[in-house]
């Protein structure tokens, strides 16, 4: 028998329909300044046509987790590539970077046209929310195993923006007294899918197709496969008026985790989380598994997924300006002297109704 890469799993035919299916999507991203064919082995973008005078570059790079099981699981690919962009952009916005261009990988066990093409579609309408240009990346078929599943994909991204050196924040400049805003997450973004997973999966023993929690009108799929906001374009419109002391994407690590990241060592964070709406989601993962609250502290965003420290007479403009982006952004706490460390108040609000 002759052996062919085709009859080792590789499906070079299924590679190239795929790269056509994507090629106008892909396109539809571009900015004025995204140049050359999807195709080429490098992607081109002309940074002459920006005016910065002392210009610095940021680069993020991230996935989906295990977000991309519950994707698998449920045959919906549309979206995730949402999730991996937000996941991308949002770091860039944190030091106040414009988000300029991206490019994604996608690994599969089996190369499927269409797959793909929903999973690119997702990147695709993530880039044009963030307003960033998808300039290139990268699709491989590794064969699976009889004991693996055909359907399992890794999807990771790569972002770079720019922003002037004097205008790059780094949270050194964060004082007692700033305070700290909250712009929601609806869901879990990408982040605590491990845990979250097993509490619904194996703990609780539910289904993708069952009720999210007793009276929600949607399923389990439809709560974990929530795409993440993005938040980048609201929160740079804000920075053009008002100036930023630090921002937080709130990530894998929590609030706690992620806000010290951007806290000086003679400061502390104090957030009250009886000042935002806690979407339910959160309160019924703790209750399946009884989670303590320090846990899904660190694990779960729990309904916030950006602070933002302003200096206290520039709040209220600044969440003017974040609402009108179309975030329901509100006061969470504030900056005391300290040691660089975050605390939590407040028992959580609880969601005004279930979805």
């Amino acid at each position: 028998m002759v052996e062919t890469y085709e009859s080792s799993g590789v499906d070079i035919a299924a590679g190239e329909e795929a790269v056509q299916r994507i090629k106008e999507h892909v396109r539809s991203t571009f900015r004025p300044e995204a140049i050359g064919e999807i195709g080429g082995f490098g992607g081109l973008f002309d940074f002459t046509r920006h005016g910065y005078k002392k210009p610095v570059l940021v680069s993020t790079t991230d996935g989906v987790g295990t977000k991309a099981y519950v994707a698998s699981a449920a045959g919906r690919y549309n979206t995730i590539g949402i999730d991996l962009v937000a996941m991308c952009v949002d770091d860039l916005v944190c030091q106040g970077a414009e988000p300029l261009f991206m490019l994604d990988y996608i690994s599969v066990h089996k190369l499927d046209p269409d797959r793909i093409e929903q999973l690119v579609v997702g990147v695709v309408e993530g880039c044009r929310q963030a307003g960033c240009a998808l300039i290139g990346g990268e699709m491989a078929e590794h064969p699976a195993r009889e004991d693996e599943l055909d359907n399992q994909f890794e999807l990771v991204g790569f972002a770079v923006g720019v922003v002037e050196r004097s205008r790059l924040i780094t949270g050194a400049d964060v004082r007692p007294g700033d305070t700290l805003i909250g712009l929601p997450s609806p869901g879990l973004r990408s982040n605590g899918y491990s845990l979250a997973r097993r509490l619904y999966f194996e703990v609780a023993n539910r289904g993708l197709d069952d009720p999210a929690w007793e009276g929600s009108s949607h399923s389990v799929a439809d709560e974990l496969l929530l795409p993440s906001v993005i938040y980048a374009p609201a929160v740079r419109d804000m920075l053009a008026k008002v100036e930023a002391r630090a921002i937080t994407h709130v990530t894998g690590g929590g609030i706690p985790g992620n806000l010290a990241r951007v806290l000086p060592d003679k400061v502390d964070a104090v957030i009250d989380r009886s000042c935002w709406e806690q979407p339910p989601v959160f309160a019924e993962l703790q209750r399946i598994g009884a989670v303590p609250d320090e846990e899904m502290a660190k694990v779960f965003n729990l309904g916030l997924g950006m602070i933002v420290a302003v200096r206290d007479r520039d709040a209220t403009k600044a969440i003017d300006l974040l609402r009108t982006g179309g975030h329901r952004a509100t006061v969470v706490g504030e900056v005391e002297k300290g040691d660089g460390l975050v605390r939590m108040v407040g028992a959580p609000e609880p969601a005004e109704s279930l979805p």
